[in-house]
């Protein structure tokens, strides 16, 4: 990690975190300090390990510091960390999560959600065309909901929602159905066997313990496979689908892509 960082942080380096619990699994100080050092930007990214309990002390906690520029956010906090913003984007708005949030210069903490336009920027870079698909996301969190509005936007004919919490289904339906009505209902066994593209947006994947979290059985040839798991890079979720012939798209395109989106969000 050393050589990732700059030489020595000093009272005008800027500080950005990711906070999440847990955190381990986290690539974005790596890939964030690499890019810093690189284009020779002041600046360093550290992980925080935030306890539930702990969240509103920690968050305000790096606010309060004048020297610290912004945050990402990571499971499970997405839908928590929008109370800790001034103003938030249409993205935000939609999907009702949050993964950025910076000071402007004005000193006003602003939220955006770069999930959906990342994932929707990697399928693109892998040459996937989205327009008039129909897919089943498995996950109607932070991740999900931003990645369900960025779907459709991108132009794709049919979202089909699995989330087994009702009352967070239904809402995040809602929200999308004011944006994109009568294009997005919850999954149903047989809509596996209609779709084009299949998407993980759970947690299920950090184990290789976990359960699959999507019912493979049941998918035409040819369905493509995606996780949003960025570690391990190759979940098992993939490998069985890849074992059973279908072409499988992993979670580490999506953080690249949102590389660029960060970067521009905050000012770097």
């Amino acid at each position: 990690m050393s050589e990732l960082l700059i030489p020595s942080p000093t009272g005008n380096t800027r500080i950005f975190a990711v906070v999440g619990d847990p955190v381990k699994q986290v690539k974005a100080p790596q890939l964030l300090n690499k890019v810093f050092t690189e284009e020779g930007v002041d600046a360093v990214m550290i992980a925080v390990h935030a306890r539930p309990e702990q969240l509103a002390t920690v968050i305000r906690g790096l606010q309060a510091m004048e020297n610290f520029s912004g945050m990402l956010i990571t499971i499970p906090y997405k839908f928590a960390a929008r109370e800790f913003a001034d103003k938030v984007s249409l993205a935000v708005q939609v999907s009702g999560s949050t993964n950025a949030l910076r000071r402007n210069e004005q000193g006003v903490w602003e939220a955006d959600n770069f999930d959906g336009t990342g994932f929707v920027l990697g399928m693109q870079r892998k040459g996937y065309e989205l327009a008039g698909k129909r897919v089943v996301i498995a996950g109607g969190g932070g991740a999900g909901s931003s990645i369900a509005a960025a779907l459709l936007q991108a132009g794709i004919d049919r979202l089909y929602l699995q989330e087994p919490d009702t009352v967070k289904a239904q809402a995040l339906l809602a929200r999308l159905d004011q944006h994109w009505p009568g294009r997005c209902e919850v999954a149903q066994p047989q809509h596996l066997r209609l779709v084009d593209v299949v998407i993980n947006a759970t947690p299920l994947g950090l184990s290789d313990e976990d359960p699959l979290p999507i019912d493979l059985a049941d998918l035409s040839p040819g369905t493509l496979v995606a996780d949003i798991i960025m570690q391990p890079v190759e979940t098992r979720l993939l490998r069985v689908a890849q074992a059973a012939g279908h072409p499988v798209h992993p979670g580490s395109y999506m953080l690249s892509e949102q590389l660029g989106c960060y970067k521009k969000f905050f000012g770097i």
